[in-house]
């Protein structure tokens, strides 16, 4: 299993826009492709308060790699990112790491069920 950490720096004023298309699309969508999300979170406490931070799990990169080439391609998907951002952008930069868990760690078998 490895896991995808992401975190979008979100322009100021956006973030509630983001929820929303996370909420009502990107779920939605990404539990029909078979991707397993660990969770979501926004930074309370840290450098930025416009941060959407996530993880996902997969069996391994081409899964991901996979999943990902149908969801950037997916119809609802794309009409759901131009409808959004009709106005701009909401994220202003977004980096990942990917992440495999330690023999010892609580994670080190989850499964996304």
């Amino acid at each position: 299993m490895i896991y995808e950490l992401r975190v979008y720096e979100v322009f100021p004023g956006k973030m509630e826009a983001l929820h929303r298309r996370f909420a009502e699309v990107t779920v939605p969508l990404w539990e029909r492709l078979g991707v397993k999300i660990v969770g979501f979170w926004n930074t309370t406490i840290g450098p930025s308060h416009n941060q959407l931070i996530y993880i996902l799990a997969f069996d391994n990169l081409a899964e991901r790699e996979e999943i990902w080439r149908k969801f950037k391609s997916d119809p609802a998907w794309l009409a759901a990112l131009a409808e959004t951002e009709q106005d701009g952008p909401l994220v202003k930069q977004i980096s990942n790491s990917f992440m495999t868990p330690t023999s010892y760690s609580p994670y080190s078998n989850y499964s996304g069920d």
